[in-house]
């Protein structure tokens, strides 16, 4: 069972005001939130495809007409044994992606010095670089002041980076909703300069949020590798078999906006691999389609 299809999850989406309400159907978490025009769509995340009910349109089909939804969209996900596969009466597309189809991985079964091997060596070097710098990593309590700390760090990060962030309120309730997150620090001489939220979820690892000082005094320290490599061994440590980087450009997309970003996680490991496709179900048709268009108008 992926994170995303926990109880714990949905309880956190809906504190955070991120979905309208979760419906539980055939053993399935069932995300509903608003798109465009007044209109909801249904969301199921992260679901493993041998999980997916044979009779699972007739389902959606009611529940479409039930919650007056637009459309049903399903994001599968599979680490270990991914393949290209159809659902009946489903097309295989997606209104809004939410787990990036490709990722960058880590297997943990594989002792330290062995992932240290395949990583490129500019990523250990940095390892190795922010460790002789004197940085340290420190697991940091879930507290308001803290979580401040990491917001803040974010905040320089998207104004860097040309990104867009959450609100403070939504880290917060991710922190304190979900047991299995972690936020991690990486300290210089009393300052923190680098920062990122994980999650530890049954046989998953995952990089969910980073973020990194801008002051041009610290940069060339190298934390961000040194926070990566403490939260990989954590994985190791709590019994995780993958580490998910949690997104990366697909290597046919030469202008995708996670190019920089992938740099950075493929110095960790030479394993990137598609592990998710996107189905849908449109239940009003003609008004998804005046959607689409608007959508594409307005680009």
């Amino acid at each position: 069972m992926s994170i995303w299809q926990t109880k714990s999850w949905q309880e956190m989406l809906q504190k955070s005001g991120q979905v309208e309400k979760t419906i539980y159907l055939k053993n399935i978490f069932i995300e509903k939130r608003k798109v465009s025009l007044g209109e909801f769509g249904l969301f199921a995340l992260g679901v493993d495809y041998k999980d997916i009910p044979k009779d699972f349109l007739d389902e959606i089909k009611n529940l479409c007409k039930v919650e007056k939804a637009l459309f049903f969209q399903i994001e599968t996900l599979d680490y270990k044994h991914f393949e290209e596969k159809d659902l009946d009466g489903f097309e295989k597309k997606y209104y809004k992606k939410f787990i990036t189809p490709f990722t960058a991985i880590i297997d943990l079964e594989k002792s330290e010095d062995e992932i240290l091997a395949d990583m490129k060596q500019k990523g250990r070097y940095n390892i190795r670089l922010a460790e002789k710098k004197g940085v340290k990593i420190m697991e940091a309590e879930k507290t308001e002041k803290n979580i401040k700390i990491f917001y803040d760090l974010m905040m320089e990060t998207t104004s860097r980076d040309n990104f867009f962030g959450n609100t403070f309120d939504y880290y917060k309730i991710f922190l304190e909703e979900l047991d299995f997150s972690k936020l991690l620090f990486a300290d210089y001489k009393g300052k923190i300069i680098s920062a990122g939220i994980f999650t530890y979820f049954g046989k998953e690892a995952i990089y969910y949020y980073g973020a990194s000082t801008s002051d041009k005094n610290f940069r060339n320290l190298m934390a961000p590798y040194l926070l990566q490599w403490e939260a990989i061994k954590i994985g190791k440590w709590l019994g995780c078999e993958i580490y998910d980087f949690l997104g990366i450009a697909s290597p046919d997309d030469e202008n995708s906006p996670l190019l920089g970003v992938t740099d950075f996680k493929l110095k960790f490991t030479k394993d990137s691999k598609n592990v998710s496709t996107s189905f849908i179900y449109k239940h009003k048709k003609f008004k998804y389609f005046l959607i689409e268009f608007l959508r594409k108008f307005k680009k």
